[in-house]
């Protein structure tokens, strides 16, 4: 089984179409509130109370476990395979970034914690400086290159 690197494992394990759709409404999002600088610190609090696909694939993860665990304990012990699959399959994601509900998930648009970071960074850079976030001088992780003239983001 090969392991994929934390930070870009579920973006390998997604089709193309469905990343550059994320990534196209981060820029409309990222476009508008340029656009809109007085929506812009309401926009950095929404950020902050969403939800990865790390976090969003943990509760779904905790909630079958337990889901299962409990209806194996009282209806019927084949419900223990509920547990036994999901608990397979987090680990799956967590070594590959793979796991059954990821495609949907991120169909519906749940992003990764590096998406959103993208987001915050471009809407806090042009909250303090009034400048724009130059897209074309980043490398999609949110990180300015030398070019830009601005330094690069820890993460």
């Amino acid at each position: 089984m090969k392991v994929s690197s934390t930070s870009d494992r579920v973006t390998n394990q997604t089709p193309s179409e469905i990343n550059e759709r994320i990534q196209r409404a981060t820029e409309a999002s990222i476009e508008y509130h340029k656009n809109h600088p007085e929506l812009i610190e309401r926009r950095l609090q929404e950020l902050d109370e969403e939800w990865d696909i790390e976090r969003t694939l943990q509760t779904n993860a905790a909630s079958l476990v337990l889901g299962g665990s409990l209806l194996g304990l009282v209806v019927n012990r084949l419900f223990w395979t509920v547990p036994i699959a999901v608990s397979g399959f987090l680990l799956q994601h967590s070594m590959q970034g793979w796991c059954p509900p990821l495609k949907l998930l991120r169909r519906s648009g749940c992003r990764t914690a590096r998406e959103i970071e993208t987001e915050r960074y471009a809407l806090q850079a042009f909250k303090s400086n009034g400048k724009a976030w130059d897209q074309e001088k980043t490398h999609g992780n949110g990180r300015h290159s030398k070019e830009s003239g601005e330094a690069a983001q820890s993460s």
